[in-house]
């Protein structure tokens, strides 16, 4: 029997709140602070075809590839070869993952012996070995940045709880306890998304379950190409640039070409600069997830599901060998850097066609912070992502310190940091006052975070951007502030690059300070009352007005 529209809608949000719930039995179980506390992580429900239904609302850079992580696996073992128990693996970069802190785990739901789809978790792991702890800034190939698991099917019960692969993992990574706990975080969130399935299929059937999945990618398809027919046909020129790749001070540029055709778009980074010796190369998946996660934020409403549906409207091609597809064995850690300026190309390439609807450049920069120490024989390693300003709207400020639209993590409390971390203190946590551009709408502002350090043996890593190319504001909005980083050692100030690794000493702070978001409109016609405002709250100095 046909479904009815009540038992599509009942079936659409029961999908949607799966990936959701699965989300939260992710972060509540995880044991790294990057993921409990920082929700650095993802969660979805996917078909028995492999193609993203409904997806918890996490980190969208994450979220945008999970078919096309998923796809490698399915090629290598077919659906007919899987069995309960059965689980894919995968963060190879070069075959369909993003980074390799990015582990992708896919188990198969099965209802009496018969597939009905799968459940999906991914998490940014704070260590899977590599040459250095946490984050390796001067890997010079892929292998360098820690274990790769290509796409590869194992078994729970052979090759977990102690089994071969579980030992493997123990054996070469420095934190054991928290590579293993949030691997099994992620299978405890996948049985949630398993259960839930069940339960559809016993209340309805399999073709019934698998008829609204259908009809759920149909109708995200359908809003999203009735949003690109409005635009006028054409083609649209944006670009926007990474500063430096950490060696060489040329900047980074991606250049961007997006092409309307009637209910579809086509986006191309022919012109893209070349790959680069260093971490910043961005796998083809990670600038796919970008370009779908601007497009659909820009063009289309937050009703509409966020599923593999969407991306049947827009194809993606970068050059192979460029920074948006680069040739093995060439690494990325780094490569949210050169995703979010797909996101800045991509909207600006969009103010052309619909200038109502975008917003000015933000900080739109991921900066971990990476401080390690061995603690007897045991690695002690702090990860977290910080982020900056957004860019301001038509109708709104750019949001104040809070991450980029792309990475979406929330900050680690401080009173959890200085629990788990011993070595280091926070002495400053604020935002930065005016380091948002102005404009009618100003953008949002950057913040300092400033560490102590309490004991000796402690390392530095990171990879930051926007030091030297403050994000652009529309229509007549300033530039966002700029990002800078610093050690004060005695009173000594020493200035940090962007992109490196260092070792600190017993005394030392450290001074991070990130960049803000961009101006929309012109400062003159910012009203009395918004600027009463910030300077009552102190996000402006009186005498720069």
């Amino acid at each position: 029997m046909a479904l009815s529209s009540v038992d599509h809608a009942i079936i659409n949000r029961a999908l949607i709140a799966a990936s959701h719930e699965m989300g939260s039995k992710l972060i509540r179980s995880a044991h790294s602070p990057i993921v409990r506390e920082a929700q650095d992580c993802s969660a979805a429900i996917i078909n028995r075809q492999g193609k993203v239904v409904a997806q918890a609302e996490l980190t969208a850079i994450q979220l945008g590839s999970i078919a096309q992580t998923l796809a490698p696996c399915l090629a290598l073992f077919p659906v007919e070869t899987i069995r309960e128990g059965d689980f894919f693996i995968n963060n190879d970069p070069y075959h369909g993952g993003q980074h390799i802190q990015d582990i992708f785990i896919f188990t198969p739901i099965f209802y009496d012996a018969v597939l009905i789809g799968f459940s999906a978790s991914v998490v940014h792991h704070i260590d899977l070995g590599g040459g250095a702890p946490g984050l390796n800034p001067y890997a010079d190939d892929v292998h360098q940045e820690g274990l790769i698991f290509p796409p590869t099917l194992y078994n729970l019960e052979h090759d977990w709880n102690g089994g071969p692969l579980e030992r493997f993992i123990t054996a070469n990574v420095r934190m054991p306890d928290a590579t293993i706990g949030d691997i099994n975080a992620q299978f405890a969130a996948n049985l949630i998304g398993a259960k839930r399935l069940i339960a559809l299929v016993e209340r309805y059937n399999v073709e019934q379950l698998s008829e609204a999945m259908d009809a759920m990618l149909d109708y995200s398809e359908r809003r999203v190409r009735n949003a690109v027919r409005k635009l006028p046909n054409g083609t649209y020129y944006a670009d926007a640039a990474v500063d430096d790749d950490g060696v060489n001070k040329t900047p980074l540029v991606i250049r961007t070409q997006l092409t309307v055709e009637d209910e579809s778009l086509k986006i191309s980074f022919e012109g893209t600069n070349s790959q680069v010796a260093t971490n910043l190369n961005c796998p083809l998946a990670s600038t796919v997830a970008a370009v779908v996660a601007c497009a659909k934020s820009v063009l289309t409403d937050s009703d509409i599901p966020f599923n593999d549906g969407v991306g049947r409207v827009i194809e993606v091609s970068a050059p192979f060998g460029s920074l948006l597809n680069p040739s093995p064995p060439a690494p990325v850690r780094a490569r949210l850097l050169a995703s979010h300026r797909v996101f800045n190309a991509v909207m600006k390439a969009l103010v052309q066609v619909a200038p109502d609807k975008v917003i000015a450049e933000g900080f739109d920069t991921t900066t971990p912070v990476c401080l390690s120490r061995i603690e007897g024989n045991d690695y002690n390693i702090y990860l977290e992502i910080l982020g900056g300003g957004y860019g301001a709207g038509e109708n709104n400020d750019g949001c104040d310190g809070v991450d980029s639209p792309l990475s979406n993590c929330a900050n680690i409390p401080i009173e959890s940091l200085e629990m788990d971390y011993r070595f280091l203190r926070i002495e400053n946590y604020s935002l930065i006052p005016d380091s948002g551009g102005d404009g009618k709408h100003r953008g949002g502002l950057g913040f300092e975070r400033s560490y102590r350090v309490l004991q000796e043996g402690v390392s530095f890593a990171t990879y930051s951007d926007r030091f030297e190319i403050g994000p652009e504001g529309l229509f007549g909005g300033k530039p966002g502030g700029l990002a800078s980083m610093f050690i004060d050692r005695n009173g000594e100030k020493i200035d940090l690059t962007s992109k490196m690794g260092c070792d600190l000493q017993k005394g030392d702070l450290l001074v991070i300070r990130t960049g803000g978001g961009a101006g929309y409109g012109e400062p003159e016609k910012r009203s009395a009352d918004r600027i009463e405002h910030d300077v009552s709250e102190g996000l402006t100095r009186l005498q720069n007005r």
